[in-house]
């Protein structure tokens, strides 16, 4: 009878919250929450009143990434051709934003810098070779980059790399030297320096790739990636170590597939991977962001609702479109996916709501 009781309570009290959250929010202001979840990629070297993302901006656009070059024609500039008309491109960026905006960009060193020494900002260098240099060079390298992200009016760098080198033919992170290391010991004390100058600067770090792409074979910006015989759960040790240490406000996930972690779907799209694994065992109560969405290992398999739908269900909290591909995809499209699957209850608006609390709890720290 007891047991019966507690039943009806716990249905009604999710009907009335369920009810409450759709009473409560207008479709203008769920439209707007589902903008602040969305990271967009954009082509100009400026934000005027009559450019696209200048009014995606206005509408509730929780974040940009930033390029150097236009990848359709690399003699071009997509977004960054110079430190002043950067300045002045956040600058406009920010001052249309009714919030505070994420200015984003993959700022490594090595062979990932969108900010480039020709066009007036430091060099930095590969991961690899900073754990050579040790650690008062760490130091004096990461601070510099990020001076020059601050006085840039970048607030969000996609780094550091947290993954490590396990597999000596790794193509994406290992022989390019973006890992500082096989050991998850180098790997905490290189990563750990990156993120304390980023954070004396006011610039959010986001650790990547989680659970682990150092072991991989293959490419996810090419194609399906599959990890299962080849990850290891040491590879988890660097997340460990910076979210019990509270050093971790943002952590973005990765296009691999490992069979013993989820049978059916990638990390990006897993619940298992990224809530109960992520969130329950190992404690992240942070903002989870997508890696970029039209990459192959995921845009090849799942169309643009199914990937929306279960990236949000799976418990990421901001999703990345860089626009890198051939064919863009618009703010518009993807915010009238998401709101269909509200309406259709594939996708719970406590989601959303959820989602944006992680959003501005973490951009209330960085004011």
């Amino acid at each position: 009878m007891q047991k019966n009781v507690l039943s009806l309570v716990l249905i009604f009290v999710c009907f009335y919250a369920n009810s409450f959250a759709s009473e409560v929010y207008t479709k203008e202001q769920i439209e707007r929450m589902i903008s602040r979840m969305v990271i967009i990629g954009f082509k100009g070297e400026t934000a005027n009143s009559n450019d696209q993302i200048y009014s995606d901006v206005k509408s509730g656009l929780g974040g940009v990434i930033l390029f150097d070059k236009d990848p359709t024609d690399k003699s071009k500039v997509k977004n960054i051709k110079n430190k002043e008309q950067l300045k002045k491109l956040t600058a406009q960026l920010q001052s249309v934003s009714k919030q505070k905006l994420l200015i984003s960009i993959d700022q490594e060193g090595g062979i990932v810098q969108r900010l480039k020494k020709e066009d007036g900002f430091i060099d930095t260098p590969k991961a690899s070779n900073v754990a050579i240099m040790g650690e008062n060079f760490a130091r004096k390298t990461y601070k510099s980059l990020a001076l020059d992200l601050k006085e840039s009016g970048i607030n969000n760098d996609f780094a550091p790399v947290v993954d490590l080198a396990i597999n000596k033919q790794n193509k994406v992170i290992v022989t390019k030297g973006r890992s500082f290391g096989e050991s998850s010991k180098e790997v905490i004390k290189y990563s750990s320096i990156f993120v304390d100058e980023l954070r004396k600067q006011n610039v959010i770090s986001v650790l990547k790739h989680f659970p682990g792409h150092g072991s991989s074979l293959s490419d996810s910006h090419l194609g399906f990636v599959d990890i299962t015989n080849t990850w290891n759960e040491k590879e988890l040790e660097p997340y460990r170590y910076f979210i019990k240490n509270n050093k971790v406000d943002m952590i973005m996930t990765a296009h691999v597939f490992n069979e013993k972690l989820d049978d059916k779907y990638p990390a990006t799209l897993s619940h298992n991977v990224n809530t109960k694994l992520l969130r329950y065992k190992l404690g992240f109560d942070g903002v989870l962001v997508s890696d970029d969405l039209q990459m192959y290992a995921i845009s090849k398999h799942y169309d643009l609702k199914q990937t929306v739908t279960l990236a949000i269900n799976s418990g990421v909290n901001m999703l990345l479109f860089a626009n890198q591909q051939s064919k863009p995809i618009n703010l518009k499209q993807i915010v009238d996916t998401i709101y269909t699957q509200i309406l259709s209850e594939e996708i719970s608006l406590e989601e959303i709501i959820k989602s944006n609390k992680k959003i501005d709890s973490m951009m209330a720290k960085y004011k």
